[in-house]
């Protein structure tokens, strides 16, 4: 298998969940109300708790690096939030690779829920010379 610009990275489906919400939250440090409290997220105008940043982030990560393997290493990450991700949501990641030069694979991602688009940008990887095991970065 030849990882070359334009190859289509598998979907991944993550279903947003409230767990997964305050869960990241609190993992990310993040205690805004508005990531864990659903009463105090509507009195500021949202109709529940909603995604952080930061676990979108996280989760943008695992998607390339679940790819790409446990040898791969983030470079760069450069995301735009845009509809939130709320409980009972799934948003699906995808992934187009857009260069590979030197050892580092630069992916387009997006994750879209039903609202629309929740997150894009791009992902920068140092990937090993023996990615995949049997295939090659050309």
């Amino acid at each position: 298998m030849a990882v070359l610009p334009g190859y289509e990275l598998p979907p991944l489906t993550v279903p947003v969940t409230r767990t997964l919400i305050v869960a990241g939250a609190i993992a990310s440090r993040d205690y805004q109300d508005v990531h864990h409290d659903p009463e105090l997220a509507r009195q500021k105008g949202a109709p529940d708790v909603f995604m952080n940043i930061l676990t979108t982030n996280g989760l943008v990560g695992r998607y390339v690096t679940d790819f790409f393997g446990e040898r791969a290493r983030l470079r760069k990450v450069a995301i735009r939030l845009g509809a939130p991700n709320y409980p009972g949501d799934t948003m699906v990641l995808r992934g187009t690779v857009v260069s590979v030069a030197d050892g580092e694979v630069t992916v387009r991602v997006t994750g879209v829920n039903g609202v629309g688009a929740h997150v894009t940008g791009t992902v920068t990887l140092s990937v090993p010379e023996d990615f995949p095991a049997g295939g090659v970065i050309v």
